[in-house]
């Protein structure tokens, strides 16, 4: 496969996570910032290879074998973060758009090592899941901190928004993975959430609380 199907398949296996019925074209030229011509082209081309399946009005989807490619382009992505946090001393804002050119090496091989160097991990640095070498992906029991009781201590397991922008927001809050977060008071008005961060307490808005992942 050439990066262009890569990142096509890539972002079909992301949109499908959300609309498992089918991803619409139009979806997909916005994540890649493309056009629906382009993208209806690169469908035939990816339907020819038995990586996808289209079906006018209800949308693109993957076949097995383009899940599994998909898969796998995710799990190389997801380790070459885990390896720039781990062992290059990187920060978590730092790592997507190098993972993004490391995740089109091909060997299959270097990849297995990777994951037995760093000890299999299941998550990447943003809490995401690491899907193993067959494909198969660990779940883990989650909500958003806007959806959770308040007075309860929760951990924080991963982030909705992965932005850079976002990350260095937490970063000066110190919230990371593992963070434990207790909701004090919740505003009625605009949601804004009182909360108890490494012995303080600090203001977040619902924005904030609706991209938080806690456990």
């Amino acid at each position: 496969m050439t990066v262009s199907e890569e990142n096509y398949l890539k972002v079909i296996y992301h949109l499908s996570l959300v609309s498992p019925k089918g991803v619409n074209t139009n979806a997909i030229a916005g994540m890649l910032d493309t056009k629906a011509s382009s993208v209806t082209d690169m469908i035939k081309k990816l339907a020819e290879k038995d990586l996808v399946s289209y079906i006018k009005y209800q949308g693109v989807s993957l076949t097995e074998k383009g899940l599994y490619s998909a898969k796998m382009i995710v799990r190389k992505h997801r380790l070459w973060e885990v390896f720039l946090v781990e062992k290059l001393a990187f920060s978590w804002d730092e790592v997507h758009e190098i993972a993004e050119e490391l995740e089109h090496i091909k060997s299959e091989k270097l990849i297995n090592k990777l994951d037995d160097f760093l000890g299999f991990p299941a998550f990447d640095p943003h809490g995401d899941p690491i899907p193993n070498s067959n494909g198969e992906i660990k779940k883990l029991q989650k909500k958003l901190l806007s959806e959770v009781s308040l007075n309860t201590k929760f951990q924080c397991v991963g982030v909705k928004d992965t932005s850079v922008e976002f990350l260095q927001f937490l970063d000066k809050k110190n919230i990371a993975l593992g963070t434990g977060i207790t909701i004090l008071e919740k505003e009625a008005f605009d949601e804004t959430l009182k909360i108890e961060v490494n012995n303080k307490t600090i203001t977040i808005s619902n924005k904030i609380a609706n991209n938080l992942y806690v456990q």
